[in-house]
C-alpha cells in the first residue's frame, strides 16, 4: 500500500495523525509530493519525521522558494514565512530540499507537485482551458499532483487521470481535517480524511512565530480555506 502525502506545510500534528491512520490502513511506502516545511509551526520537526519514512521525495514550490526567496511572491505573508523557515531549517537542509527532483515516475504514474510543467500552475476540480498545455508530452495514464490543497480525482480531456490527494497540513476545501490518499497494489485509490487537533496546530503557529504570516496561516489551518486575511 502506497500513501500519497502532499502539502504538509510544517504541520506536525496533522502529519502524525495521517501517518498513524496510514499505518493502520496498511501503508508501507510513501510518496512525498512537496511543500514540507514552509508556513507551518514545526518545520524542522516535520522534515525529521518525514525522513524516518520509507519514502520517495519530490520538490514543491515551497522548497524552491525557501532556497530562492526572490522567485517567490513579494508580499509580507510569503516572504516572512520564507525568512522564518530558512532560519529554522538552516542552509544545509534548505539546499537539500531544493535539490530534490521535480517529478517521479513509476508503474504508469507521473508524480509532480503542481503539474508536469510547473510547480505553481496546476489543475482544479473543474477542467481549465490550459490543461492540454499542462499535460503536453505526458504519456502516463495517471498524474498525481497537489499544490492547490483541494482533493479530487477526474479525467482530463485527453483521458489522463488527474489525482490530487489534498493537503495533509492545510486543506483549502473548507474541511480542516487532514487529507491524503492511499493506492493499493492494483492501483485503486482511496481518498482519506482524518481528524486532528487543528486548533492546537494553529495555536502553536501563533505561539512560535510572530511574523506577519503566522496569524493568516493559523486562520487558514483552523478554517480549512485560503481566502482569509
Amino acid at each position: 500500500m502506497l500513501a500519497l502525502l502532499y502539502d504538509v506545510h510544517g504541520n506536525l500534528g496533522a502529519l502524525d495523525t495521517v501517518l498513524a491512520d496510514a499505518e493502520r490502513a496498511g501503508a508501507r511506502r510513501y510518496l512525498l509530493g512537496g511543500d514540507y516545511a514552509l508556513f507551518g509551526p514545526y518545520p524542522v520537526e516535520t522534515v525529521e519525521r518525514l525522513r524516518s519514512l520509507d519514502a520517495e521525495w519530490i520538490r514543491g514550490n515551497g522548497e524552491r522558494w525557501t532556497a530562492s526567496p526572490g522567485e517567490a511572491p513579494g508580499d509580507d505573508v510569503v516572504q516572512s514565512a520564507i525568512a522564518a523557515c530558512r532560519e529554522a531549517l538552516g542552509p544545509t537542509v534548505v539546499d537539500e530540499l531544493a535539490a530534490l527532483s521535480e517529478r517521479a515516475e513509476g508503474e504508469g504514474v507521473l508524480y509532480c507537485h503542481a503539474s508536469p510543467i510547473s510547480d505553481v500552475r496546476s489543475f482544479m476540480p473543474a477542467p481549465g482551458d490550459d490543461e492540454d498545455e499542462l499535460l503536453a508530452g505526458v504519456d502516463a495514464p495517471r498524474v498525481v499532483f497537489g499544490h492547490t490543497h483541494l482533493p479530487f480525482r477526474r479525467r482530463a480531456g485527453n483521458g489522463v487521470e488527474l489525482l490530487n490527494p489534498g493537503s495533509v497540513g492545510m486543506p483549502f476545501d473548507v474541511d480542516p481535517r487532514a487529507a491524503y490518499a492511499l493506492v493499493d497494489e492494483h492501483g485503486e485509490v482511496e481518498h482519506r480524511r482524518v481528524e486532528y487537533d487543528s486548533a492546537a496546530s494553529a495555536a502553536a503557529l501563533r505561539e512560535r512565530f510572530s511574523e506577519p504570516f503566522a496569524e493568516t496561516v493559523a486562520r487558514r489551518i483552523e478554517q480549512g480555506r485560503v481566502d482569509v486575511a
